[in-house]
């Protein structure tokens, strides 16, 4: 079994800022990640939020920080996280801990949470409705596909009240319904705005989660298990932009060499 001083599961803004500050302070790092690195942001056109750049695409940035990631020396693998274990008294040396993946198994003596969220998907009722018209989650990614056409947005709280903003200077006409309300038979494309999920099922009886299902943490990125931290939108937090995942991810690097200073 392979072993790294330290996994992070998630490669999103945070997870790859914190793989960057610890593979800078010469830790071996290994980034899990189930599907595209960069996390939400790849889908988004133009960042104009992002200290230092006027406008930035997601897949740029993302691109950007996963090669400084990788000239670093930080090793970042397609493969989804299924089981954390802690393996003190196990019988590979002195690991802390496990990661299953689809894949594989590796070793390490930290972990960082950095899985984020993803969108909360229409009922199935709602979907059938739906039927072949294209289904989106931002409004600013596919918003300039349906100008001059008629579109519905599903949802009712900030995330729709913005969406409906965005559409409402590109779409002929902007629909707004609830969830499982029927969708107008007139909408050629569907927005669905119903909040978000956070990415944390394989973590389930492993840390602490709130009702909603993020993990309980406060700004020092410190979880309810000693030996595993967590870092951006997966976190219990007030405030979820691309800014303070990458804050998060230079905080939790720091807890995460603290600790394993004191192994």
């Amino acid at each position: 079994m392979k072993k790294y001083d330290v996994i992070i599961v998630g490669a999103g803004i945070a997870g790859m800022t914190a793989a960057i500050y610890l593979a800078r302070a010469g830790k071996k790092v290994l980034v899990l990640e189930s599907t595209m690195h960069g996390g939400q942001i790849i889908n988004t056109v133009n960042i104009e939020n992002w200290p230092g750049q006027l406008g930035v695409s997601g897949a740029e940035l993302s691109q950007e920080i996963y090669h400084q990631v990788n000239n670093l020396g930080g090793e970042i693998l397609y493969e989804e996280v299924l089981e954390i274990a802690d393996n003190r008294g196990g019988n590979d040396g002195d690991s802390r801990f496990v990661v299953k993946t689809d894949e594989s198994e590796y070793a390490c003596d930290a972990i960082i949470i950095a899985s984020g969220t993803e969108p909360r998907k229409m009922s199935a009722k709602q979907t059938a409705d739906a039927g072949k018209r294209p289904i989106s989650y931002c409004a600013t990614c596919d918003g300039a596909l349906y100008k001059g056409k008629k579109v519905v947005v599903v949802g009712s709280g900030n995330t729709a009240k913005h969406e409906i903003r965005y559409l409402s200077n590109i779409a002929k006409e902007v629909y707004n319904i609830h969830h499982d309300d029927p969708i107008p038979e007139d909408a050629e494309a569907v927005f669905v705005a119903i909040g978000r999920v956070p990415n944390t099922k394989y973590l389930k009886g492993v840390v602490e989660l709130d009702a909603s299902g993020y993990v309980v943490a406060g700004e020092d990125c410190h979880t309810s298990h000693a030996g595993i931290f967590v870092a951006g939108d997966v976190r219990t937090k007030s405030t979820r932009q691309l800014v303070t995942a990458a804050g998060d991810g230079a905080v939790v690097a720091g807890a995460v060499l603290e600790f394993l200073a004191k192994m």
